[in-house]
């Protein structure tokens, strides 16, 4: 499988998730302290708290440590929690009113939902600057910004790469997504913009499993393909492998896997190795560009993901809150966007024609850590 196709630009918000315990736990970042931001604080510190999905994915925990040395760089004391699980809203509502109270300056939130909303909208109210990362909410200016990949141009990477792959082969398509029972932006933009950047027609692109489930692909040399069905994963492994072995028991022919994330796209390709299907029959693809799913890119287990950058998230939040606190400075987006974008690389040892790509080495030495 092998070769090209033209991108098509498209703009669109972006997003991320997945969740963890509540870990409202106080990370001592610098050596002042300060009265709104925890025990122990002085007068003179800035009180931020980061709330994330769940620290059970690498990807938040990337996060967190980015805003850790953010944090003790800036003289900002820190807050992290975390929900239970991805789309556990009621423990990032409980997080989010403990900064209230604490008398925070700056939250930053990946939202695991809309109902967080209402929450963010209160601590806004009560002049706290809160700044989304990885997941634009909707609407977009429920937070005051966001910092984010283009999660459709995300997509839109590893599905021309796809179509290039291919080579004019048809495409058997199981699409291994993040949720069913909630729509949110990390997860039908991604989705969305991996099958528009194939060359298959969207129906609405805020919806995923509305496409024609047959068809042609005009990405590459085009094609005929038949989408087999999605499936939620909860961005986890085993979500990932129990979806793949529902998407194989609807249709063991599938050649193509798009994933919401690589540890999903890991538990998808235990399934397909137990299936006995592996290297060429397969393409598998993700997002997320994480050091350990960079290292599978390298394997062989995943052959092509779109590198997202949570560490620039984090250190960009922890910077704008306290530029907004010392000098009334507030962040802007991007052009043409409803948030900030932090960047995004595609990523493959087997480039190719007409998609611009970066190999594993350069890969790892980005890993996570911003451009």
């Amino acid at each position: 499988m092998t070769k090209p196709f033209t991108r098509r630009h498209r703009v669109v918000t972006a997003a991320i998730g997945a969740s963890a315990a509540l870990a409202i736990s106080l990370t001592g970042c610098s050596g002042t302290s300060t009265g709104s931001g925890g025990e122990g604080s002085g007068d003179d510190e800035i009180g931020v708290s980061l709330i994330v999905k769940t620290n059970s994915n690498p990807f938040f925990i990337a996060m967190q440590e980015g805003a850790k040395a953010a944090a003790e760089q800036e003289g900002v004391a820190l807050t992290l929690a975390a929900g239970k699980e991805d789309g556990d809203e009621d423990t990032q509502i409980q997080a989010i009113e403990a900064a209230i109270s604490k008398g925070d300056k700056g939250i930053l939130i990946t939202p695991n939902g809309p109902a967080v909303l209402d929450a963010i909208d209160k601590a806004r109210q009560a002049g706290i600057f809160v700044i989304a990362l990885d997941t634009v909410p909707d609407p977009a200016d429920a937070v005051d910004i966001t910092f984010a990949t283009d999660n459709f141009l995300a997509g839109q990477y590893i599905g021309e790469w796809t179509a290039g792959a291919l080579d004019g082969e048809d495409a058997v398509i199981g699409l291994i997504d993040l949720f069913d029972d909630k729509a949110v932006s990390v997860d039908y933009n991604r989705d969305q913009g991996f099958l528009d950047g194939l060359g298959i027609d969207l129906g609405d692109d805020q919806v995923n499993g509305d496409e024609e489930a047959e068809g042609e692909y005009s990405g590459g040399k085009g094609g005929s393909y038949e989408i087999v069905g999605n499936e939620a994963s909860q961005g986890a492994e085993d979500g990932g492998r129990t979806a793949m072995e529902n998407l194989l028991a609807k249709n063991p022919d599938i050649n193509v896997v798009y994933t919401i994330n690589e540890p999903a796209a890991y538990g998808a390709y235990q399934a397909l190795e137990a299936a006995g299907k592996t290297g060429d029959d397969v393409l598998i693809v993700s997002i997320d560009g994480g050091c350990a799913g960079v290292g599978q890119v390298k394997d062989g287990i995943i052959d092509a993901t779109s590198q997202q950058y949570p560490v620039k998230m984090a250190e960009e939040g922890v910077k704008a809150v306290v530029d907004l606190v010392k000098d009334g400075t507030k962040p802007e987006n991007t052009d043409g966007l409803d948030f900030f974008n932090t960047g995004v690389e595609l990523v493959t040892d087997t480039p190719v024609d007409g998609v611009k790509s970066i190999d594993t080495a350069a890969a790892l030495d980005i890993c996570w850590g911003g451009e």
